[in-house]
């Protein structure tokens, strides 16, 4: 894998990862920056102390980003964001089976990298953003062995909290990064070929952490 490759899938998963410990109750009533410099540290200290996580338990930290990661994101918005303008031209069972196979994508693809965590900190930025504003981008740096990893989240307010909607590491947007590749593969074959080849690649991920 290339190193720029490599350290975008590290980077994602760790920024995943810090929101692991996020409480609804108190998630509510915090600040977006002060929610992930609380839960940055608390995450962190947890997966250092987990020795099966250490040792490349996927299949834990599956599902632990699964039980603790996803349900602070935004999926929808992100899944629709990455599909584009044909977003809207998909069925609701289209777009059901888009959020499926996205999830499952994103969850293995970055369960597997988490196990690199190893003695990292993470530095949040000074939040620019007034009182009111319902979206934000909170700028922060993974600090650990070598550079330090740009890592910055845009959140939106919600009901519930703060969620996750885009991520980006060392200047690459998350959604961005998929919209390209998905509209290639929507242009190829529509959005059914996408959802299959999302589902073939998902299987492949399987097959090959069984072997």
């Amino acid at each position: 894998m290339n190193r720029r490759i490599f350290s975008h899938v590290v980077g994602v998963s760790l920024s995943l990862s810090l929101l692991a410990g996020f409480g609804s109750v108190r998630a509510a009533d915090e600040a977006p920056d002060a929610l992930i410099k609380r839960t940055s540290t608390e995450v962190l200290d947890a997966i250092k102390a987990d020795k099966a996580i250490q040792s490349g338990d996927v299949s834990k930290v599956t599902a632990l980003v699964d039980s603790k990661v996803m349900p602070h994101v935004n999926f929808t918005r992100m899944t629709a964001a990455a599909v584009g303008r044909n977003w809207r031209q998909a069925t609701p069972e289209q777009q059901k089976r888009l959020q499926d196979e996205f999830k499952i994508l994103l969850v293995r693809t970055y369960s597997g990298a988490l196990i690199q965590v190893k003695d990292q900190t993470v530095s949040v930025k000074p939040l620019r953003a007034a009182p009111s504003d319902t979206e934000v981008q909170v700028r922060t740096e993974v600090l650990g062995r070598g550079d330090p990893v740009q890592l910055d989240y845009r959140m939106e307010k919600t009901a519930t909290g703060w969620k996750i909607y885009d991520l980006n590491v060392l200047g690459i947007w998350l959604v961005e990064t998929y919209r390209t590749q998905f509209a290639q593969e929507i242009s190829a074959k529509g959005v059914d070929g996408l959802i299959a080849a999302l589902a073939q690649r998902n299987q492949s991920n399987v097959t090959a952490k069984k072997s």
